[in-house]
């Protein structure tokens, strides 16, 4: 190949998962998952982790690596991923990163953003605020000040809610003038990078069909598990896109079909903000999938698609 790394990425489901399965097979590779929640243990179902079949015949890394009350960021993301890289390069295998999490995909190929030190009192004031007043109220500051970091943070991820506005109130300009890293031409490493794109309606689909299928796994009882553990979930943990709505579904907010609807809408907001941050990536080689498209089908044109790079 002329690059032994080979980066994947796509909305959620897209299927991207799947082709970096099948590829990996056809290459020898392994796999490393670009991924903020499937990192975490015993939080399978609702993440789509790859399965236990897979997970044997193929070796997956920054899967299950730390308890679901942990914390985990975008430092500790990078950090395993490049002891990852450099164990996979002694062994001359190469190397598929998949994942949908936009800003470990950006640490990943241009590195960590450096912004102002942090400043203890204006953290403190801010996580105050945020407990005081709520979460939603600090998260509409960020909307006014920094709009286009808000598009890009859920509303329920305190930690970088809180880091937007601290680096808007030290240096009175928006995070997201700093972050130029998408602006930078060569990758860390060679990375050739295939982007997995669908119709938005087809993308819709897969998500309700998904989000049916995850219900049917068991995803209820999941979520009441993870919340009978002795340790609490972490913040990280409990906002993620499934869990949170479930979580308030066992504390008896929501019924249960309005946290089945919730997940089905958050996930396609999720994906319509993995759309617009990835129409910032630089030297994306797009594959344009079709509905229903076989997967065979796929990982032909993909393998094409390499054969024609290195050419």
């Amino acid at each position: 190949m002329k690059s032994d790394y080979v980066l994947i990425l796509g909305t959620t489901a897209s299927g991207k998962g799947h082709l970096a399965f099948t590829l990996a097979k056809s290459l020898d590779a392994e796999i490393i998952s670009i991924d903020s929640m499937k990192v975490y243990r015993r939080m399978d179902i609702g993440t789509a982790k790859p399965p236990q079949d897979a997970r044997q015949q193929i070796k997956y890394h920054l899967v299950d690596i730390v308890e679901p009350s942990d914390s985990f960021s975008v430092g500790a993301f990078l950090d395993s991923a490049n002891v990852a890289i450099e164990n996979i390069k002694r062994r001359n295998v190469p190397i598929i990163a998949v994942g949908g999490t936009a800003l470990y995909i950006k640490a990943l190929l241009y590195g960590l953003f450096e912004g102002p030190a942090a400043d203890r009192q204006i953290r403190t004031e801010l996580r105050a605020q945020a407990q005081a007043e709520g979460l939603e109220k600090l998260y509409l500051q960020l909307v006014k000040a920094d709009p286009a970091a808000a598009d890009h943070i859920h509303p329920n991820d305190s930690k970088r809610i809180i880091r937007a506005l601290e680096v808007y109130k030290i240096t009175g300009k928006p995070i997201s003038c700093f972050q130029q890293q998408f602006k930078a031409e060569k990758t860390l490493h060679d990375w050739t990078i295939i982007g997995l794109r669908r119709q938005k309606t087809d993308v819709s689909h897969r998500i309700n069909r998904r989000t049916k299928n995850m219900i049917e796994a068991g995803f209820v009882n999941e979520v009441r598990s993870l919340l009978a553990e002795e340790k609490p979930l972490s913040q990280q943990a409990r906002c993620a896109i499934g869990y949170a709505e479930m979580i308030d579904y066992w504390g008896g907010k929501i019924t249960l079909e309005d946290a089945n609807e919730l997940i089905k809408k958050n996930t396609r907001r999720l994906a319509k903000n993995q759309r617009t941050w990835f129409k910032a990536f630089r030297n994306v080689n797009w594959l344009d999938i079709e509905p229903e498209e076989p997967a065979e089908k796929i990982l032909e044109r993909t393998e094409k698609l390499l054969k024609d790079i290195r050419q």
